[in-house]
């Protein structure tokens, strides 16, 4: 199954607060889009590996992927190696989108900065054909997506490019509340953490409106990119 757009997220939920607008805004443009998380989010302080998996299942049918994995790397333990490497690599070979989607290139999470890199590194070994993977004991070909996009999380990184998300703001906030296990719950008797508060969780919409204001839309996600930026031409900025 070829994909236009893979997302990675360090963990899951990632992806649903960092461009699950996004993602809503492509799918409904016909493009194919897919997920993989890296690890399952074990160190959670609140919920289970188990729980995510459910929230993570309910939360790509809100987004209408076509497929979601999990690599089962440690939470909070993984590293950026040939490891970890040959295990991306092999998701971007089976794949072969065009853009890779992943987590922010810093942020309080050190697993979002890992998984980063990490993600930004073996789409570039990807693409060299000497190193060999099989996937269901099938050699598979080398594939190097065109560009490689990060999403913004916790911190306030200042884009370089934002994508217009406005009339897909609701069905985003369903999507991260479907991790019904991670986020506000008055009536949840866990510990709290930085990501359970009620700001916390208003604050998406307020960014994401933040973000529109800065090219006119009323919600926007925005991106880094890792190289420039080209348009055809200059009718195509908004």
């Amino acid at each position: 199954m070829k994909l236009d757009i893979l997302a990675f997220g360090a963990h899951p939920d990632d992806v649903e607060l960092g461009c699950a607008g996004t993602i809503l805004k492509e799918v409904s443009l016909g493009k194919k889009v897919g997920i993989v998380d890296l690890t399952r989010g074990e160190l959670g302080t609140r919920g289970t590996a188990e729980t995510r998996d459910e929230e993570a299942k309910v939360a790509a049918k809100i987004l209408g992927v076509v497929t979601r994995e999990n690599l089962r790397m440690r939470d909070g333990f993984f590293v950026n190696d040939e490891k970890h490497q040959l295990e991306v690599i092999k998701m971007i070979r089976k794949y072969k989108p065009e853009i890779v989607l992943c987590n922010a290139i810093d942020d309080r999470h050190i697993d979002h900065g890992k998984g980063s890199k990490l993600v930004s590194d073996s789409c570039f070994l990807s693409g060299l054909m000497k190193i060999e993977t099989t996937l269901d004991g099938e050699k598979q070909e080398a594939w190097r997506p065109k560009v490689v996009y990060h999403y913004i999380q916790w911190k306030n990184i200042e884009p370089d490019f934002v994508v217009d998300i406005t009339g897909f703001e609701k069905q985003k906030i369903e999507a991260v509340a479907a991790y019904k296990t991670q986020f506000y719950d008055p009536d949840s008797k866990e510990p709290a953490t930085p990501i359970t508060s009620k700001n916390f969780f208003e604050s998406l919409n307020y960014r994401a409106q933040d973000l529109g204001r800065l090219v006119g839309k009323d919600f926007a996600e925005g991106f880094t990119v890792e190289r420039c930026l080209a348009v055809n031409s200059l009718e195509n900025l908004l």
